[in-house]
């Protein structure tokens, strides 16, 4: 039986980033896996960010969130989520954001180096970061990685490769999300 330091999970990110690779089975063939298929989901990550902000902006709990201003943004916003369109300066700031996200997930090594950035995802959706007045409900941060999740795959699905490498890629991408999605729900954990 392997000994984790349950207490340096909370304090030490990398050694977070380890034990969940370890434990789900992120291995750097899932890593390779990952940036193999990004030739192909790369040129697809517009409709891919249309697609999530579509559904975002049909939910009122969601939308209300782009109208807050984001950190960052200098341009005008709408004054209430009835009034968000999907070329809405802001929104269009905010879908270059989730287009950078999904690139850097896709081709950059999933190593110690990048576990940093995953960590900032999720605690910039908090008041911890950014905007202090803009904390994205915890449900609504799993349903927009649920999303991500389930328009990759759709999108892998696509993809004009033999399905041995689709599953390979869908089962190594989904290993990196349900990563990224314990870097968001940690920033919302309370103590006290």
């Amino acid at each position: 039986m392997k000994t984790i330091e349950e207490p340096r999970l909370e304090s030490d990110l990398v050694y977070r980033f380890e034990f969940l690779a370890e434990f789900i089975g992120f291995t750097p063939a899932d890593a390779s896996a990952v940036q193999a298929i990004g030739p192909f989901l790369g040129p697809m990550i517009p409709q891919i960010v249309d697609r999530t902000y579509e559904k975002l902006l049909a939910y009122d709990a969601t939308a209300r969130h782009f109208v807050e201003r984001q950190s960052g943004f200098e341009g005008p916003a709408a004054a209430s989520p009835a009034q968000l369109r999907p070329d809405d300066p802001q929104i269009r700031f905010r879908k270059e954001h989730l287009q950078r996200y999904l690139t850097q997930i896709l081709t950059k090594p999933c190593d110690a180096k990048m576990v940093p950035y995953l960590d900032m995802v999720g605690k910039i959706h908090t008041s911890q970061a950014g905007n202090s007045a803009i904390e994205v409900p915890v449900v609504q941060m799993n349903a927009l990685m649920g999303l991500l999740s389930d328009l990759l795959i759709e999108t892998i699905s696509e993809a004009p490769i033999d399905s041995a490498r689709a599953l390979k890629s869908v089962q190594a991408l989904t290993k990196l999300l349900w990563i990224q999605n314990d870097f968001v729900n940690r920033h919302y954990q309370r103590t006290g």
